[in-house]
């Protein structure tokens, strides 16, 4: 039996730039056989997609070394779901020199840590560290998030998290667990806020959690790999505001709706319909993949609230339908409805 495999865990609020971290590490892998868990929130998996799309791997080997746990946050689903996803991984450690672990904005790491402690985790793997992802400029904003309503959607829906935590609680916890702290969309900001962001972190950090910048997830793996923590046996040195709560259930109200459609769209009447539609209802994430008139490329949009971003990942392929694919979370949100109003942009 081999040594353990480390195991990088990556956590943040929602719209932090985590998959786009993680996408930039795939395609830097530097010769690393990397396996990686993406926990999600919806039927389809829009972040192991993107994360698939990588173009590092061959597509049997992606489809066996990037693994989707959806409809559920980690936290929760551990014993159903993460357990025997991890045993199926260590089956083939032998394969791998690591892992990484995106939790969904509707978790946070330390639940999932503890889970290395049980024995058929344990002889296995190992937490090699946690890096927290946070937005600079919802920091500089003085929001701690890029959407309020959207952290309050996690709030309600994660069985960690007492309801009426406050804001920075959840923070603070998110801190209390990082051995690096990754501060993203510094561009967004100019260098004097940065700065000052920079400054009010470290003072909210122990001293041996560094706070390192970087844009577009664009980072040397060399620093999110390595730290040697060994996380889950000092968890009582990383203190949570929620350490002694009990679980309780999801927010039925909070869901996920997905939309399929073979229609290609303008990118400009579908941006605009979309920012509509977070105005008209309470949408607090948007994410997916757009089918573009005249376009090789797949176009992948991705929200926060009313942040609305858009990029092309990589060409259609020949065997895959071009199709529109998008998951909408938010509070009691209807399909038909929605799906009407946006196939109305067509218009």
């Amino acid at each position: 039996m081999g040594a353990k495999i480390p195991v990088t865990v990556v956590t943040g609020f929602l719209g932090s730039g985590k998959t786009t971290l993680l996408r930039h590490l795939l395609q830097n892998n530097q010769g690393r056989r990397i396996a990686v868990i993406v926990n999600e929130f919806g039927e389809i998996g829009i972040d192991g997609e993107l994360l698939r799309s990588c173009q590092v791997c061959e597509e049997e080997e992606a489809a066996n070394n990037i693994v989707e746990l959806t409809n559920g946050c980690l936290c929760c689903t551990v014993q159903e779901e993460f357990l025997p996803t991890m045993q199926e991984l260590l089956n083939r450690r032998e394969q791998l020199d690591c892992m990484l672990i995106e939790t969904s904005g509707l978790a946070l790491p330390k639940p999932l840590v503890q889970a290395f402690r049980w024995p058929e985790i344990r002889t296995g793997a190992t937490v090699d560290g946690v890096v927290t992802v946070v937005d600079c400029e919802a920091i500089a904003s003085g929001t701690l998030v890029g959407d309020l309503d959207a952290l309050q959607a996690q709030r309600e829906a994660d069985p960690n998290l007492e309801h009426e935590t406050p804001i920075e609680e959840l923070f603070e916890d998110q801190l209390a667990c990082a051995d690096l702290v990754l501060l993203t969309k510094v561009d967004r900001v100019d260098a004097e806020t940065q700065t000052k962001v920079q400054d009010w972190l470290r003072q909210q950090l122990p001293e041996r959690v560094k706070v390192v910048s970087c844009r577009n997830g664009e980072i040397n793996p060399d620093l999110l790999l390595g730290f040697n923590a060994a996380v889950e046996d000092n968890l009582e040195a990383r203190p949570s505001h929620h350490d002694a709560e009990e679980d309780h259930d999801h927010d039925d109200d909070i869901n996920s709706i997905h939309i399929i459609l073979d229609q290609a769209f303008e990118p400009k009447a579908l941006t605009a319909t979309l920012k509509q539609l977070v105005q008209d209802e309470e949408i607090y994430r948007i994410k997916g993949f757009v089918s573009i008139p005249n376009k090789p490329m797949r176009m992948v949009v991705q929200g926060v609230g009313d942040r609305l971003e858009s990029f092309f990942d990589r060409p259609w392929q020949a065997t895959e339908p071009r199709q529109t694919r998008l998951v909408l979370i938010g509070r009691a949100l209807d399909q038909s409805q929605i799906e009407r109003v946006i196939v109305g942009s067509l218009n």
